[in-house]
């Protein structure tokens, strides 16, 4: 059994075409915007409140390979490590600057999938399932161009 895990999994929408970069040793990487989405439903309204939560992805190796090949809106998952990095910046001007120390959060893939959609006319309700028996397609609704923006 191992003492710490570090494993994450991803399921959505991509926002925009894969970008590829290559590294400062000729290797490829891969960045990806994916979209997911959750909701609730508000108690007081009666209504279904959806959140979008967008994760930047990065990719080297084979998965990096398999990954420059997706488009925007391809319905993909992803598992991978959580990563974080701090840096330090200046915020405000003249005599008022101050030093903030930002995290930024992305997903280091180890493995990249791209699955089939949901099929159209499908009833998701909101992006919950009514038939929770089916892995493919059920979490979440397709990113609009007003959700990439």
């Amino acid at each position: 059994m191992a003492l710490y895990t570090n494993t994450v999994t991803v399921k959505g929408y991509l926002g925009k075409d894969a970008e590829t970069f290559a590294t400062k040793n000729q290797k490829t990487a891969v960045v990806l915007s994916l979209a997911t989405k959750s909701g609730y439903k508000d108690q007081r309204t009666n209504e279904w409140v959806n959140r979008t939560e967008w994760h930047r992805i990065v990719a080297f190796g084979k998965p990096a390979d398999y990954a420059k090949g997706l488009k925007k809106g391809d319905y993909v998952e992803v598992e991978g490590e959580l990563r974080s990095t701090e840096y330090e910046k200046e915020v405000g001007r003249g005599k008022s600057k101050v030093k903030v120390t930002f995290r930024d959060k992305e997903v280091r893939a180890n493995t990249v999938k791209k699955l089939a959609g949901p099929a159209k006319g499908e009833n998701l309700d909101a992006g919950v399932p009514t038939d929770r028996s089916s892995s493919v397609g059920w979490d979440a609704d397709p990113i609009t161009e007003e959700d990439a923006a």
